[in-house]
């Protein structure tokens, strides 16, 4: 709901729980008001009738009150748009902007607020919109000037300033990491000055997600306390920073790449729109605000989120390049008798694809391996009651390859230089229209060449060299890859609406709310350590949900990272945490693991709505007490779905039993398992036994309300 004041330049945005208030004020500059708990219009309108601040020497009154800081005026904080405009000979070059209020446009859950800066022909409209209690913001960029006007290089346009609310203290969240070790949370203390995350790399990357949180004075509690949090959707560089003004007053802001060099150059007539930056404030602590996000994603973000996604089997770890179609058949037998519902053959399909030297953008079957394409095995797979799978990486090209001999001038790369390989691979350049035709007919005509249902689609690394000889504005290149990465991910979806997609790099790297509004999962990490993952997914739970969270079981002990011996039982728990897959060489398992791992999947089977869709709450952390159990829970109506893991106990020490959350105090549970009835006032204050014991255990236990 959008309400207006009286006198047309106050705005409201309210959800279910939170409001967001602005105004523009006499002098045309746009104040930020309110963010923050529901409060009415009349609230907002006495908060944009208050006073302005005191004069202060070396202060600008505008500094942390502004909803989108520009470059020039009386403001000394990171301005989110920097533009210039281009410079003919003999003409002098205009920097900044100094804006003018032109008009608003107010839908049911739009806002668009629009200005003109007269003198370069730009201009400037800032989206608001409502979905739930998450506020998503973009910003328009238009060249308004005569056909004859000098362009408009786009410096920097990030997608909005968020402001706070006036604390003593703030404590920051943030999801950091590296290959294999993704999305680890770390809190800490926001002191004063600029604290800046973000990529450098061109893609979203393994180091950071686009993501932070803020509790005042580190106050929130898992289920307590108010939370501001702000995620950006995009797949390529970015930034985002917090910044706490020497006043106390906080703003965060990001966008599009990792600095200032430029990003656009803007002819007469053209236009650039930022990617969304949205906000959501709770106050229902972390967990709470986790909540929000999963419920945004699913409702407004994630493709057919309402429909579950099915166990899969990724012959990866199994045959890594040595594949054969007979040996992917044997795998695909033992997967559907373990009851998977998806089978995906991974790296090494195609081309000279015999290990990661050579094969990369010729995306046809090798034909000594498929001698007859794909078809035979897809029809193979779906007559085992399965659907097929590949893997695919097509923003790749090995300099061994057809395609890369062809066009050498097709990747990335600077004039002169050497060309930087990162596992014998270079980057296509996806800003060019001529790779954006060629990967459109490759890929199509590979999705109707066989009964494909389910791409994984891998980005295996990073930008170095992003030069674009002959292009007048090179500079373009780290956004525009962005930009036809999703066109092409967009085309390919409505040409072939059966297929779903999944997101990786190499494992965790391209994980953001641009690349899930395109995909149906993504691949959370490389690191298929069930210990491991239980942090890995713990980070990723502060934003997105299990719906798309892939987790596969594979093989005991760990050769792919660090030889560590789990049992079935506790592979399957961690896996069963999300969207649940198999990895292993099941060829190798014997009858009794085959065995135990039918029943695991079946019992996935029972409880994956309420996994995939419910409300999950974290109980106990993995880096919580010392020798204790980490646990979640989820709940969809009426049934609750609890995991939990103990991965070491000391001599004396029974594992603690697991105080639950989200229920019913005055109602009865009964365990599915036990058939025990428990009240929900004794599960929430003292908590539920899991009877885990020894090292490296797990266990799931379902419960109903009666």
């Amino acid at each position: 709901m959008i309400e207006i004041g009286a006198d047309g330049r106050t705005w409201l945005l309210s959800g279910p729980t939170s409001s967001y208030a602005l105004r523009v004020a006499d002098d045309d500059a746009l104040l930020h008001l309110h963010w923050g708990p529901r409060i009415s219009l009349a609230d907002a309108e006495s908060l944009a009738a208050g006073p302005p601040p005191a004069p202060r020497p070396f202060h600008a009154p505008l500094d942390g009150r502004e909803e989108y800081p520009v470059e020039g005026g009386p403001r000394f904080v990171r301005p989110a748009l920097s533009v210039r405009t281009e410079q003919p000979h003999g003409t002098d070059q205009i920097r900044g902007t100094a804006w003018r209020y032109r008009d608003a446009f107010v839908g049911d859950d739009l806002l668009e607020v629009r200005f003109s800066d007269d003198l370069v022909g730009l201009l400037l409209t800032l989206r608001y919109g409502m979905r739930g209690d998450v506020v998503e913001r973009s910003a328009t960029l238009a060249h308004d000037g005569p056909a004859d006007a000098p362009a408009l290089e786009v410096l920097r346009a990030d997608s909005a300033t968020w402001t706070l609310p006036r604390r003593d203290g703030w404590r920051l969240s943030q999801l950091h990491g590296r290959w294999a070790a993704e999305t680890r949370l770390a809190r800490s203390e926001l002191t004063y000055g600029e604290h800046i995350i973000g990529s450098r790399r061109g893609h979203t990357g393994h180091q950071h997600l686009p993501w932070v949180a803020l509790d005042a004075d580190g106050e929130a509690t898992e289920e307590r306390g108010e939370v501001y949090g702000c995620a950006l959707a995009w797949s390529g560089s970015w930034r985002i920073a917090v910044h706490r003004l020497p006043d106390g007053a906080v703003q965060i802001t990001g966008g599009t790449g990792h600095d200032d060099a430029g990003q656009d150059l803007l002819a007469p007539g053209a236009t650039l729109t930022t990617p969304v930056f949205a906000g959501l404030w709770s106050d229902g602590g972390f967990g709470g605000a986790s909540r929000a996000w999963h419920a945004y994603q699913r409702a407004y973000v994630v493709p057919d989120a309402d429909r579950d996604r099915p166990v899969l089997y990724n012959s990866w770890e199994a045959t890594g390049f040595g594949i054969s179609e007979e040996q992917q058949r044997a795998l695909a037998r033992r997967a559907a008798d373990v009851g998977v519902e998806l089978f995906v053959v991974d790296d090494g399909w195609f081309g000279s694809r015999t290990s990661d030297r050579a094969g990369l953008g010729d995306w046809t079957p090798n034909p000594d391996r498929f001698p007859s394409g794909l078809k035979p095995l897809a029809d193979d797979v779906h007559a085992l009651g399965m659907r097929f799978g590949i893997w695919v990486e097509p923003e790749m090209v090995n300099p061994d390859s057809d395609l890369y001999r062809a066009h050498p001038d097709w990747v990335q790369h600077f004039p002169g230089r050497i060309r930087t390989e990162f596992r014998n691979q270079l980057i296509l350049n996806l800003a060019r229209e001529d790779v954006q035709a060629y990967l459109w007919e490759r890929l199509d005509t590979l999705l109707n060449s066989a009964p494909i249902d389910y791409v994984k689609w891998d980005f295996n690394r990073c930008f170095t060299d992003a030069g674009w000889p002959g292009e007048p504005y090179p500079q373009k290149l780290w956004n525009a890859h962005v930009r036809a990465l999703y066109a092409l991910l967009d085309r390919l979806r409505a040409a072939h609406p059966g297929v779903a997609f999944e997101s990786c790099s190499g494992g965790g790297a391209r994980v953001d709310l641009g690349i899930m509004a395109r995909t149906d999962q993504v691949w959370t990490s490389d690191n298929t350590d069930p210990l491991d993952r239980l942090a890995i997914q713990h980070g990723f739970s502060q934003l997105h949900p299990a719906r798309v969270m892939a987790a596969w079981v594979t093989d005991s002990p760990n050769t792919q990272l660090n030889d560590r011996v789990s049992s079935l039982r506790f592979r399957f728990v961690s896996a069963m945490a999300g969207v649940l897959g198999l990895g292993g060489d099941l060829t190798e398992w014997s009858a009794d693991e085959l065995a135990e791992a039918r029943t695991w999947v079946d019992l996935y089977k029972e409880i994956r709505p309420v996994v995939q869709r419910g409300d999950l709450y974290r109980l106990r952390a993995p880096d919580g007490a010392p020798g204790g159990p980490s646990a979640i829970q989820y709940v969809l109506g009426d049934e609750v779905v609890v995991l939990a893991w103990l991965p070491a106990q000391r001599y004396g020490e029974p594992a603690a039993p697991v105080r639950l959350s989200g229920l019913d105090a005055s109602a009865a549970y009964e365990c599915r398992e036990t058939g025990t009835v428990h009240r929900g006032a004794v599960l929430l204050h003292h908590g539920l036994p899991t009877g885990l014991r020894g090292d490296l255990d797990a266990t799931i236990i379902r419960l109903r309300r009666i």
